[in-house]
């Protein structure tokens, strides 16, 4: 078992990291304070794991399950409702408890469920895509997508545990631990060096699911969030760190439609333009940015945007951008591999050669 904690004073929570935790009621009894749980997933991984997680559950409860259809495409308002029409219908009180069990459109949902329903409720985070272990599932953001903005719906509200279990990532298609994967090298370039060459030394063992190697990058990622995260809750600050890419990528997914590109796909090639602009205003080397490209195609993402893109779109739907302040777009760079600084003194010149040639 490897366990940290997200540090947040009376609010802080436990992770836990471990094959087969989902099958032990010690990793929810603790976090279940009254007698009613709602258990929500999709219809891709309830067959898997949903009788798991039950079987888990401490005795005498009165469980609800809501199963949405996977995707995101369906992370919408019009499928949430579908969450409060089962607690409403099952009379969930204030004591209730939600559990995330799925990937990060299962856990924002439920999470933004478990915020407004009865003005805020208990959840438990249960991710069971390497992305949402190690991003989405720790810190708190919950939401659903909007056809004009990816995530611009939403609340902080941060979980009462998060419980990974990496045995469940023996049944994760290739092309979903890639994404996932995106998201454990952003750690190493906005924050830790280290842990980026570790990864160019064991990516290999990732990719064939090594088990050691996956549950030391998921520790090491959420440790690298965690601390961010305690820092800074409500993303005031250095939390804008955490976007790398995600500005670019998520002007990728909205064009593309939601779930054409897998969320981390996005936000790697959104990680190379981010590269390509800091290279342009001369604070890291090309090299550097050759290396991300590398690391990236091993990786088996990728390190272009969509050619059917334009400069012009790009600029359009990252006009609204949540870090967009006052009118001015403020974009995650590097000021140097292993460092990320959220800044809005950029040259627009190097922007838009940046989204014509990447």
């Amino acid at each position: 078992m490897r366990s940290l904690e997200v540090d947040l004073g009376d609010r802080s929570y436990p992770i836990f990291i471990a094959p087969g935790v989902l099958s032990q009621v010690e990793s929810f009894a603790p976090y279940i304070k009254g007698d009613q749980v709602c258990v929500v997933t999709n219809d891709v991984v309830a067959p898997l794991y949903l009788d798991t997680l039950l079987a888990s559950l401490p005795n005498g409860l009165k469980v609800s399950t809501v199963v949405l259809p996977d995707g995101e495409a369906n992370k919408t308002l019009d499928v949430l409702s579908t969450i409060y029409d089962t607690l409403l219908r099952d009379r969930h009180n204030r004591t209730t408890t939600l559990i995330a069990l799925g990937g990060g459109v299962v856990g924002d949902m439920t999470g933004f469920a478990a915020a407004s329903y009865q003005r805020g409720v208990d959840f438990i985070q249960v991710p069971t895509t390497l992305l949402s272990q190690v991003d989405s599932s720790v810190g708190g953001k919950t939401g659903v997508n909007h056809p004009l903005g990816k995530n611009m719906i939403g609340a902080f509200h941060q979980p009462n545990a998060v419980v990974i279990d990496t045995n469940v990532l023996k049944s994760l298609p290739p092309r979903e631990l890639s994404a996932g994967i995106a998201e454990v090298i952003k750690y190493g370039l906005i924050a830790d060096a280290e842990f980026l060459v570790w990864l160019e030394q064991n990516m290999a063992a990732l990719l064939a699911c090594d088990a050691e190697a996956l549950a030391y990058a998921i520790e090491r990622s959420c440790l690298n969030k965690a601390q961010v995260v305690a820092e800074d809750e409500r993303e005031g600050g250095i939390r804008a760190i955490l976007n790398l890419g995600h500005t670019f990528g998520h002007a990728i997914e909205t064009h593309q439609g939601y779930g054409v590109w897998l969320h981390g796909e996005a936000v790697a090639a959104g990680m190379v333009m981010a590269a390509d602009l800091s290279a342009r205003q001369g604070w890291i080397s090309w090299e550097s940015v050759e290396r991300i490209k590398s690391l990236l195609k091993v990786a088996s993402l990728p390190v272009e945007a969509p050619e059917n893109m334009t400069a012009a779109d790009f600029m359009e739907l990252m006009a609204v951008d949540k870090k967009v302040l006052s009118g001015k777009l403020r974009l995650v760079l590097l000021s140097e591999v292993g460092k990320a600084v959220v800044t809005e003194s950029f040259d627009e010149q190097y922007l838009k050669e940046t989204l014509t040639t990447c």
